[in-house]
């Protein structure tokens, strides 16, 4: 693994061991950063500083020599002049009220995560803004299309990076880029956050389409409809359409919901071929994102007044019960309208 030596090394931390967790710590390292991953559990961490891999969440993917390992909450920040939050969104909130005490006076976070905070309907950065309060001096989102294993396996990908800050985006972007991982800055950090939870809903229905062998037009019809509606919504709560047409709206949509490795669309999947919500979320070995996230979302469309037929079948087959089918053949005898 070919590391790149920088002049000046920072300290960075990566709140989470998940996949993009890991290989976030990973890309860092390899630019010459000295970096920190912490895990929520001891085991894990234990595991990890054994095999110097991550067996568990991105098996193949060995860890640099410059990444310290630690479960410790007051190990976790010290020395960090950035962090990485790569926690799942309905446990970003008790995470960070853990790491609080031992958070330094002023602290620069970029989250990676994707989703919406169950009953507060908050993004990511604005949980850790609840949190930190006046100890985070800038929040920043990094998200596109970037499924963890292909990192690992240096394959190309292109994310963005959103900030109200300019420094803080660009300071990310010359952090993380990599030869296969080249990084854009975005002002819109409401549209990019909002894309990037969004798009786990509609990955879902795709992965129902798939487990009832609906075929590759109805799978383009579902992303069509699906950009349009997780648009509508963010332009109601200030996001700039032409997000949901960039990398973290159009780019991430489309690679979420043909992966095969996705595990959203995976969990819709087994849906689809008649599996439980509950079994469903048991044959995948990660939190499925989408899930709470459709909750949130049905309930942002209803503050805003926003139509969201696709997100609204999800949420009937996930928590009403709804059979994915019957809900496919009622969103295609809608009242016919224009294209908008």
């Amino acid at each position: 693994m070919r590391v790149i030596s920088t002049a000046m090394s920072e300290r960075i931390t990566v709140i989470g061991d998940g996949g993009m967790g890991t290989i976030c710590a990973v890309m860092l390292a390899e630019n010459g950063q000295a970096v920190t991953l912490w895990s929520a559990f001891e085991t894990q961490a234990q595991e990890l500083l054994r095999h110097r891999e991550n067996r568990r969440f991105l098996p193949g993917c060995k860890l640099p020599d410059n990444i310290d390992i630690t479960a410790e909450p007051a190990k976790a920040l010290d020395g960090a002049s950035l962090v990485i939050s790569a926690v799942p969104t309905q446990y970003t909130r008790s995470v960070w009220q853990g790491l609080t005490p031992n958070c330094p006076a002023e602290l620069s976070v970029c989250s990676v995560t994707k989703g919406i905070e169950n009953g507060t309907l908050l993004r990511p950065t604005e949980i850790l803004a609840d949190v930190l309060g006046d100890k985070l001096c800038a929040a920043g989102a990094l998200s596109g299309p970037s499924v963890a294993p292909e990192l690992a396996q240096r394959h190309p990908a292109s994310v963005a990076v959103a900030s109200r800050s300019d420094e803080l985006s660009r300071r990310v972007q010359d952090l993380v880029t990599r030869p296969y991982f080249r990084v854009y800055t975005n002002r819109d950090i409401v549209g990019v956050e909002l894309a990037g939870a969004t798009k786990n809903i509609i990955a879902i229905a795709a992965g129902m389409l798939d487990g009832l062998g609906s075929g590759d037009n109805a799978k383009a019809t579902l992303v069509t409809r699906g950009l349009a509606e997780i648009t509508r919504l963010g332009v109601a709560a200030g996001a700039r359409p032409e997000t949901f047409a960039g990398l973290a709206g159009l780019g991430d949509l489309v690679t979420t919901c043909i992966s095969p490795v996705g595990r959203n669309r995976c969990f819709g999947q087994a849906i689809g071929q008649g599996k439980s919500v509950a079994e469903a979320l048991a044959g995948v070995d990660a939190v499925v994102e989408g899930v709470a996230t459709t909750r949130s979302v049905a309930e942002l469309a209803a503050k805003f007044g926003v139509e969201m037929p696709i997100t609204q079948g999800v949420f009937a087959v996930l928590f009403e019960g709804a059979d994915p089918q019957a809900v496919r053949d009622d969103l295609m005898t809608r009242p016919l309208g224009a294209e908008a």
